[in-house]
């Protein structure tokens, strides 16, 4: 009776403990029979309590687990250990699965023979479900992170993302050749380390703030394109770099850092250099017999006076001849600009002047074909500039105006003096230029569509010409045009 009564005491005890849990707890016999579960186990498995009573835990436990936990619970009753832990999956009522970890204590009589398991559940079903969650999430980012970088190392660009502070977070598998090129004994992470960087003359070495990844990240941020520099020890072997960056912000707009891109344009410059020295070197090669040509010409043209039809036909070779000249020196000109010398000599020149001597010579084009130049101007206007250049630009948009114009069209040319400086616009009624091809006209050797569907002779070099001695003057020009209603050019001069 005394043995007995412990039991019940033990049961009492444990009955109280157990309905004011939180935690699932369940009283089962050595053979696995629920004798007793509190309601927040009820609650976990979806049964009332009474219903679990007499079930027997195989029955609850999901196949995959019950041999497990079979083995500890043997374990348990063979001495092996008192007391176990380990993650459970249930059966609720519905045959939904409830991961669980259990913790199970047996509890022997005062002769030491098995008696019960007190068990205790806690429900990890959230747990689990945001552990399987973040581990798709992370095998996601990983795929993303494993192609992205497959993509970047792909491309022929090198790509590097800079910190704020200057340290380099990321960069793909060219821009690590770059690197190797820039700083043979290694960059150290960041930018500014010792190494090959030069500016684009080659002349001098880049500081720290001249670094391309300095300035991106310098003053709150700079985005930039088309910087020139080139990376080497040897000037023979240099590699000449086109950078461009963009920054990184975060949600409110703070600086974090900037992305760069970084293409190799050598093959680039050095062809642009073969092509300048070979237009350079024909042009200054075709001058010399044209210009003893064209005084034959003249020669020629004084000695037949008497004979019409030959005289036609040499006045016919020297217009000709004098395209070709101009041609020449418009090549010349622009192999000359593009190699980084002056173009121009200013000095005082009344601009007005200059307009109606263009104006005047232009006046024969314009006759022949059935234009008409109209001009507005004051009576003097004196800018320091060089005339010669200018009369060039005046020549050029008026060749293209007279040329683009239908027969009976209008070109009108204005001198507009101001505070800030001097405005010429050109502006003619002609067949205009096509959308595409605005942005593209002052390229160099660049030709519309407007020229080829017309058959229109020429290099392409006028309006580069122009842009040329303008930005040279220290001024700016614009182009506007409308197909179908006219182009209208405009020339900005400082006083």
């Amino acid at each position: 009776m005394d043995a007995h009564a412990g039991v019940l005491d033990t049961g009492e005890l444990w009955r109280l403990t157990m309905e004011h849990s939180p935690v699932g707890m369940a009283l089962v016999s050595p053979d696995g029979e629920i004798l007793a579960a509190n309601a927040a186990l009820g609650e976990m498995l979806r049964y009332a309590p009474a219903d679990l009573v007499h079930r027997s835990v195989a029955d609850l436990t999901h196949p995959d687990d019950l041999a497990t936990d079979l083995d500890l619970m043997r374990q348990a009753m063979a001495g092996s250990t008192t007391s176990y832990r380990v993650r459970k999956r249930c059966f609720r009522s519905d045959g939904s699965l409830l991961q669980g970890e259990l913790s199970a204590l047996l509890l022997r009589d005062t002769e030491g023979a098995p008696l019960q398991f007190i068990m205790q559940i806690i429900d990890r079903t959230e747990v689990h479900a945001f552990a399987e969650r973040l581990d798709a999430a992370e095998e996601a980012t990983h795929d993303l992170l494993s192609k992205g970088q497959a993509i970047l190392d792909s491309v022929s660009v090198g790509l590097l993302l800079v910190d704020v502070d200057g340290t380099y977070s990321a960069w793909n598998r060219r821009q690590q050749e770059l690197l190797d090129i820039a700083f043979p004994d290694g960059h150290g992470g960041r930018a500014g380390q010792p190494g090959f960087v030069y500016d684009a003359d080659q002349q001098h070495a880049l500081s720290f703030d001249q670094f391309p990844c300095a300035r991106a990240v310098a003053g709150g941020g700079a985005e930039f394109d088309d910087l020139l520099i080139w990376i080497g020890e040897d000037p023979a072997t240099r590699r000449a770099l086109s950078v461009s960056a963009r920054v990184v912000t975060d949600r409110s707009g703070v600086l974090t850092g900037a992305v760069l891109a970084y293409h190799d344009v050598t093959q680039v410059i050095l062809a642009t250099r073969v092509k300048d020295e070979f237009v350079s070197t024909v042009s200054h090669e075709l001058r010399t017999p044209l210009t003893s040509a064209l005084a034959y010409l003249e020669l020629l043209d004084e000695s037949i006076e008497a004979v019409p039809e030959a005289r036609q036909q040499v006045t016919a070779a020297r217009r000709n001849m004098l395209r070709l000249s101009h041609l020449v020196a418009d090549l010349i000109f622009s192999t000359r600009a593009s190699s980084g010398s002056s173009v121009i000599d200013p000095h005082r020149v009344d601009l007005v002047r200059v307009l109606r001597e263009a104006v005047d010579a232009a006046d024969v084009d314009a006759a022949g074909a059935g234009v008409r130049i109209a001009s507005e101007h004051p009576a003097a206007v004196e800018v320091h500039a060089d005339g010669i250049r200018l009369r060039q630009v005046l020549d050029n948009l008026l060749a293209n105006a007279i040329r683009y114009s239908r027969p009976e069209g209008r070109v009108d040319v204005s001198l507009e003096d101001t505070e800030a400086g001097v405005v010429i616009t050109v502006a003619d009624d002609g067949e205009g230029i096509d959308a595409a091809d605005v942005p593209e006209v002052f390229d160099r050797f660049f030709r519309g569509q407007n020229a080829r569907r017309r058959l229109v002779g020429g290099t392409g070099l006028g309006l580069t010409i122009v842009q040329m001695i303008v930005e040279a003057h220290g001024g700016d020009v614009t182009v506007a045009s409308v197909a179908g209603e006219g182009t209208t050019v405009r020339v900005a001069l400082p006083r």
